[in-house]
């Protein structure tokens, strides 16, 4: 089994099968704009591979592979690129582990600089049987740079402004909009000429607000995967914000290739790294038999 040779990344559309470690040490420095990943969840269940990662001993062991793993991302990120991490947490002995803020502080220790946390939040999760704590129903989302001055697209990813719809919370109706004096002298605007002339243009953006840290994404199926999937949705937003319209994206556990998929569709080149040869199997069919894989059909 032989893989692409990394010396194509960002010619083309790229799947390695291996341990994403070990893969990515043959990179060459600062050849990736962003990463977007969805790590395997420690202990939740087995997918086969060799040294696969959460199938670890201890929760501390998992957090030290992953900051192993996310040390070769930094080498192989660009200076201006970004790191967007989803994690979903563990329950051991009815207790919560914290994964996801463990694997982050270590992150940060190694220079990382966290820059947002991100709910993700799934109104069609699972439900759940438990009676002593809440059904859990979001996963984190880690915004990391490598540098302070790193790429992000702010204004591709913004959402619609809630004063406008009928979910707005805004005292006394919403029929003073654009007009002169149609703010209070006091409370949040108070003081604003702009507002009291009624340039609401130069308070609210055309193009929306900005986007919030709580993402409101149903999970995804996908019917080859018995599992639910990165859904589209989640790393389209990921992509549009952290990754150039000419770049590379990296996903070193690229799973059922979701990243991929989406990748190909806003124009960006991908680069996914599996241990899993099932996988590297399902991306490649998902995204296009063009794509080289090391693997022998």
């Amino acid at each position: 089994m032989e893989n692409p040779s990394p010396n194509d990344i960002g010619n083309r559309d790229l799947v390695f099968c291996g341990d994403a470690q070990e893969v990515m040490s043959n990179f060459p420095s600062n050849s990736v704009d962003c990463i977007v990943t969805s790590p395997p969840y420690y202990g939740q269940r087995t997918y086969g591979a060799y040294k696969e990662i959460g199938d670890e001993d201890s929760p501390e062991e998992y957090v030290r592979r992953l900051k192993d793993t996310f040390d070769e991302c930094n080498r192989v990120l660009k200076e201006e690129g970004t790191l967007w991490l989803n994690m979903g947490d563990k329950y051991i002995k009815k207790e919560l582990q914290g994964m996801p803020w463990r694997t982050a502080i270590e992150l940060k220790k190694d220079g990382w600089i966290l820059r947002s946390d991100i709910i993700w939040h799934k109104p069609n999760a699972m439900p759940s049987s438990v009676k002593s704590r809440p059904t859990t129903d979001h996963e984190y989302i880690f915004l990391f740079a490598k540098s302070k001055d790193y790429y992000y697209d702010t204004d591709s990813i913004r959402e619609e402004h809630v004063t406008f719809t009928e979910d707005s919370k805004m005292r006394g109706g919403r029929s003073h909009f654009g007009e002169k004096d149609g703010t209070p002298e006091e409370g949040k605007y108070g003081g604003s000429d702009n507002l009291h002339d009624g340039r609401w243009d130069q308070a609210f953006h055309p193009e929306g607000r900005n986007r919030r840290t709580v993402w409101e994404i149903p999970l995804s199926k996908f019917p080859d995967a018995h599992f639910a999937v990165f859904p589209e949705e989640l790393v389209k937003l990921c992509l549009l914000a952290g990754c150039p319209k000419d770049g590379v994206v990296l996903d070193p556990f690229i799973g059922s290739g979701t990243t991929g998929v989406v990748a190909r569709k806003l124009g960006r080149k991908f680069v996914g790294i599996d241990s899993n040869e099932e996988y590297c199997k399902m991306t490649k069919e998902r995204v296009g038999n063009q794509i080289p894989l090391g693997i022998e059909n």
